[in-house]
């Protein structure tokens, strides 16, 4: 699920041209409608000429609205950045473009609109040069250029073919089991209640799940879920994903909040991040500078420290920490924006490397600066991760081994990884360095679950009167080592993932459930059963009378119970001949075959198969012709 955002200068015609491509205008709010001008987020939906549906958020191009620009723009996949050709590049095409170039979004296509309002087709090419060596210098550099009218419609085929082009090259977002939705609209519905939407990442939602809002830590449920107005249950990462959540108010959240699930991200009011001050700034970035901070779909004020430099002058780099004013759910590799509040600027942006440093810096500290630069690359708690992955269900003395971490890295790691559930522990036990206590990554945990859930569910639609897929059979198809394969699956059963009823592993809802027909057979074979309790029909009977599958049945749900390959008996009644047994020998010290026979009033076959069962299970013991108690 791919999504495409809008970007360029206010009356360039973004949202024309949107309406053109999807057959619905974004502009949604009766003032955009009469000033003709996008102020708000506007959303909407196109399919691409090979049948896949992308997302599409139109944004504002007036500058007074950037700020909501900044709250559609961070989680596309790729842009589309519109210049009219009446007017060509413009203050906010710039401002736009750099602000595309600081978030790293270097897919995209350039639409040249308005055409058909320009009859001189040498000013179409001189504008074209102009926008090339504009974007030149931007992320944005290859992009092709497409001439379009929203008017006439010309273009449009060859602008969404371009975008299909481009798509169809970037790779999928990735799933790393911990979803995280910046929610970018907050509003009810009437019969359903709280909505919110925005664009996912970095996992899956499903209806049902339960979740939290950050960084209010406000517990709800996901009722309903839509993609491009169509009910899903659920939501894959990169897509577009309208949420219905029971349990919490609408006035309880708000643009910029986070919506994840419990326990899996904890909010941060400091940040390490690598800035860099665009060329065209105004002032040089100062030492506790107050500035806006746009992350996400979420806006607040923050204070730079810088870390390397007295003051980065324009083009300039360096390190900075932010002190925000409210707390923000950021991850290592979050792309984000500083703004000057007054007068209004783009400053630049950059990456964040550690959403939660321990304290605060001192400037120009070299093991400071040394720690950023690792960081950069790869922080501790990922390199752990990454380990643990690789081996999927290890040690713990294994994964930081293969992580290669100094001592003092891998213990912090260790403790991030545990504290935010992202490494789970298998075994009972303290964990340290050195422990040989099992762990997995949640990545790699959540893979696991998802296969085992899809094997007993295959299973049960397969063998339907089966208790469930025998412990070794789930093992072998898992392909895990026996300690591996029992720490998961206790853990499973704790969490309620799976069951366990004499070694059958079945999902919590399932019961064998016969139907009418094989009811009826059941009942007729239990009357026959009743006829003579302790001389019942054989195997043979039993199997022609109610089938195969169904005896097989009756046999795990314990109804029956096998004493030889031709002799049951009812469970009930094998119990009550135990006790008879137990009684008799333990009165007589002994009893013979002939004795068993005349005691159950019973053949010959039938005693005899009891005897040497009850050898063979260790509860009497042959003596001669006689048993004794063992």
């Amino acid at each position: 699920m791919r999504v495409i955002g809008t970007a360029g200068h206010v009356d360039h015609g973004k949202s024309t041209l949107i309406a053109a491509l999807t057959g619905a205008h974004p502009d949604r709010l009766k003032e955009e409608q009469v000033r003709e001008m996008t102020i708000e987020l506007g959303f909407g939906f196109l399919t691409l000429p090979n049948g896949e549906e992308v997302g599409i958020i139109d944004v504002p191009g007036h500058r007074d609205f950037i700020a909501n620009m900044l709250a559609g723009i961070g989680g596309i996949d790729a842009a589309l950045l519109v210049i009219a050709a009446d007017e060509g590049i413009m203050p906010q095409t710039k401002e736009h473009l750099a602000i595309l170039d600081l978030l790293q979004i270097s897919t995209g296509v350039i639409a040249l609109t308005k055409i058909d309002l320009v009859d001189d087709a040498g000013w179409l090419e001189l504008l074209e040069t102009d926008i090339r060596a504009v974007v030149g210098r931007s992320a944005l550099k290859d992009a092709p250029i497409i001439r379009v009218s929203a008017k006439t419609r010309t273009g449009l085929e060859a602008l969404t073919a371009n975008l299909q082009t481009l798509l169809e090259t970037k790779p999928a977002r990735p799933d790393l089991s911990r979803p995280r939705l910046p929610i970018d609209r907050v509003f009810t519905m009437s019969g359903f209640g709280t909505i919110i939407t925005g664009t996912l990442s970095d996992g899956t939602l499903s209806v049902g799940d339960e979740i939290e809002i950050l960084p209010n830590q406000i517990k709800g449920r996901i009722r309903g879920l839509q993609t491009h107005k169509k009910k899903e249950d659920l939501a894959a990462p990169g897509s577009r994903v309208a949420v219905n959540l029971s349990g919490i108010e609408t006035a309880s959240i708000r643009r910029g909040n986070w919506l994840t699930l419990p326990d899996q991200y904890a909010p941060s009011r400091r940040l390490d991040a690598r800035f860099r001050l665009l060329g065209d700034a105004a002032l040089a970035l100062q030492q506790n500078d107050e500035v806006k901070f746009f992350l996400g779909a979420s806006e607040t004020i923050a204070t730079v420290r810088l870390v390397d430099a007295e003051e980065l002058t324009p083009g300039a780099q360096g390190w900075i920490q932010l002190e925000l004013r409210e707390p923000v759910v950021a991850v290592r590799g979050d792309r984000y924006i500083l703004r000057r509040p007054s007068p209004s600027e783009t400053l630049g942006g950059g990456v964040i490397v550690d959403p939660r440093p321990k304290g605060r810096h001192r400037r120009f500290d070299g093991a400071v600066l040394k720690s950023l630069e690792s960081l950069i690359q790869g922080s501790p708690a990922e390199v752990l991760l990454e380990a643990a992955n690789a081996l999927e269900i290890a040690p713990i003395k294994e994964i930081v081994a293969r992580s290669r971490l100094a001592a003092a890295d891998a213990e912090s790691a260790l403790s991030e990884a545990l504290s935010t559930h992202s490494l789970i522990l298998l075994e009972e036990g303290t964990p340290n360095l050195f422990s040989d206590l099992l762990a997995i990554s949640q990545q790699r945990w959540q893979m696991i679950k998802n296969k085992t859930l899809q094997i007993v569910s295959d299973f049960h639609k397969v063998f339907r009167l089966r208790r469930g897929i025998p412990r070794e059979e789930l093992k072998s198809k898992l392909k895990l080592s026996s300690r591996a394969f029992h720490a998961i699956l206790v853990q499973f059963i704790a969490r309620g993932v799976v069951q366990e009823e004499n070694h059958c592993i079945s999902l919590p809802d399932h019961e064998v459930r016969f139907t009418a027909t094989e009811q009826a057979t059941v009942e007729k074979l239990r009357r026959n059963f009743d006829v003579n309790p302790f001389a019942p029909p054989s195997v043979k009977d039993c199997q022609a009378a109610v089938g195969a599958e169904v005896f097989s049945a009756l046999l795990e749900l314990g109804e029956l119970f096998l004493v030889s390959a031709d002799v049951v008996f009812r469970k009930s009644d094998y119990d009550a001949i135990k006790a008879i047994i137990q009684k008799t020998i333990e009165r007589l010290e002994r009893i013979s075959l002939a004795e068993t026979r005349d005691l159950l009033k019973t053949s010959r076959k039938y005693a005899q198969a009891l005897l040497e069962h009850f050898d063979a299970i260790g509860f009497t013991l042959r003596d001669g012709d006689l048993r004794r108690l063992k």
